[in-house]
């Protein structure tokens, strides 16, 4: 990665974000949801900066920064691509995915282990025959944390579509079922392949927001979705990325070292 490219990303981040690379902290959570960044803000008594596409909040007294770069493969890549050249030691994703499982109820919890890569970004990262994998140690991190607060949860792996009103498109859904995937969202195989290529150390804990197979999600049933579990949601991101830092701390395998002063890094 040359010194050019790395400029390049910094000013991309801070215009787009509104926010001066400096001020991001070491462990990042991203979103897709303002309301998640509201609430963060409001919660910690931070203000909230936004720029031409993203919207942030700083928290020096937590060492987190939260990021909502609002939905699909395209904006996931472009957060990937930017923030991986500032030196985060972990970061989570804290989405929503339809659940695709009869047993699962709205607001459960599932931890994707990968990702089906049927969006198409991913596919300017690795070939095809390369899996979409989380990063284990943050995984593992958002399981201890769930266990430890006695939250029931699910694992599986997500298919991530570049469609979203797919809902009444009947040869779609019938291909879904067919992958067995339990959730259904936009980024997650983008994020993942993004992170493995740029050694970024990235993980995800999913909110499942609706069963869409059995019912479309209404502008009630989000409201009620975002009233409901936002603190929660976010307050467990926080908490897996300070579990994921003293993992690190540890030696715990699977976390990428990074250089402040550069992109490159080694993992475990």
């Amino acid at each position: 990665m040359s010194p050019i490219e790395e400029q390049i990303a910094k000013e991309t981040l801070e215009r787009y974000s509104g926010s001066d690379a400096k001020e991001f902290q070491s462990n990042l959570i991203l979103t897709n949801f303002p309301r998640y960044v509201q609430y963060f803000a409001e919660s910690r008594n931070v203000p909230i900066k936004e720029g031409s596409v993203f919207k942030v909040a700083h928290c020096k007294e937590e060492d987190v920064s939260i990021l909502d770069f609002k939905i699909g493969s395209p904006a996931a890549a472009l957060t990937v691509d930017t923030c991986s050249f500032l030196s985060f030691k972990s970061a989570i994703f804290l989405g929503m995915c339809g659940g695709l499982r009869r047993r699962y109820q709205i607001g459960d919890y599932l931890v994707p282990v990968a990702s089906i890569r049927a969006e198409g970004t991913s596919d300017y990262y690795f070939p095809i025959e390369v899996p979409a994998l989380a990063n284990f140690l943050m995984q593992k991190a958002v399981t201890d944390v769930l266990e430890e607060e006695k939250t029931p949860y699910h694992i599986g792996i997500t298919y991530t579509t570049n469609m979203r009103f797919w809902e009444f498109n009947v040869p779609f859904a019938e291909r879904l079922k067919a992958t067995r995937a339990q959730g259904i969202e936009m980024e997650c195989a983008t994020l993942f392949t993004g992170s493995y290529k740029r050694k970024f150390t990235l993980g995800a804990l999913l909110l499942i927001s609706d069963l869409p197979l059995e019912k479309a999600k209404t502008k009630k049933d989000a409201a009620m979705v975002f009233d409901k579990f936002t603190k929660d949601h976010v307050e467990k991101g926080i908490k897996i990325l300070k579990v994921s830092r003293k993992m690190q701390e540890k030696k715990i395998k699977g976390a990428y070292h990074r250089n402040v002063d550069s992109p490159s890094s080694e993992e475990d």
